[in-house]
């Protein structure tokens, strides 16, 4: 019987279980390398849809708003600006949906999107970010008391406000609402100079206040000058926390660094270096 290929792949798959198993990796395998050498390095999302509406470009867009058409090349959103002979240049109508409608009726606002009423628009590329809001302590966004616009910059330089060559440090646009933690304050918590959120999520977390983690453990990211292991004359789950020569573990017992009665403005205090009051 003259040997084919087919022939000789069937008598080889019947040999051993460990040589089926070899070729369905190898199969899986290349299927695999197929499908990552056909993936993009970045996603694609669709503009939103304003019903009855046509993209009309960006360009038209500027007759009415030149100065945040003039802006918007500086803008870390640019970079979803579509490109291409077929994309008509939809910066803008990337986030705002299709303009025609709002250029025909002069402007009118119940034919564009705003995301500043509705953080839906950001939610579309930002999904994480959106998954944070359904924690159970957060800026209340989806209240619609806050809007993502509030703290971001969709038009120009830096999507996020402060930083880089602007006058406003990214503490500011905290401080916007946060007056009582501004200051200034003859003692200041290094935390804060450092930027809030060293100690908060802005977005929300599963922790009262936003925090990043829970009670003292937050804490001691930064004060862990002295841990000592869990003794026999200590609760089974605390371990002492000796900190300058003073035991933390009886006062941590009750409540946060913050709330046990010590190192209540954990902001800063205009009396005391240890912020006790």
């Amino acid at each position: 019987m003259k040997r084919t290929p087919l022939l000789t792949l069937t008598r080889w798959l019947q040999g051993t279980p460990r040589k089926t198993m070899l070729l369905f990796a190898g199969c899986a395998a290349i299927g695999l390398t197929m499908i990552s050498c056909g993936t993009l390095s970045r996603p694609i999302m669709a503009p939103p849809s304003v019903p009855g509406a046509s993209f009309a470009g960006s360009k038209a867009c500027s007759d009415c708003h030149e100065k945040i058409t003039r802006d918007f090349p500086t803008a870390t959103h640019a970079r979803l600006k579509a490109q291409g002979k077929n994309a008509d240049n939809i910066g803008c109508e990337s986030c705002h949906g299709p303009g025609s409608k709002h250029i025909e009726s002069g402007g009118a606002a119940n034919t564009i999107l705003n995301p500043k009423k509705s953080p839906e628009t950001c939610f579309q590329c930002h999904l994480e970010v959106r998954a944070k809001f359904n924690l159970p302590h957060t800026h209340p966004v989806l209240q619609g008391k806050v809007s993502c616009v509030d703290c971001h910059n969709p038009h120009k330089g830096d999507a996020k406000k402060g930083g880089g060559t602007s006058l406003m440090s990214p503490n500011d646009t905290c401080f916007q609402c946060h007056t009582a933690q501004k200051g200034p304050f003859v003692f200041q918590h290094e935390a804060v100079r450092d930027g809030c959120t060293s100690c908060h999520d802005p977005h929300g977390t599963i922790n009262p206040r936003m925090l990043l983690q829970r009670n003292a453990t937050l804490c001691l990211k930064c004060h862990f000058q002295k841990q000592l292991p869990t003794t026999s004359a200590t609760l089974p789950s605390s371990g002492q926390v000796t900190i300058v020569g003073d035991n933390h573990t009886t006062n941590l017992t009750r409540g946060a660094c913050w709330s046990s009665g010590c190192h209540e403005a954990i902001h800063g205090s205009q009396t005391q270096p240890h912020f006790r009051y």
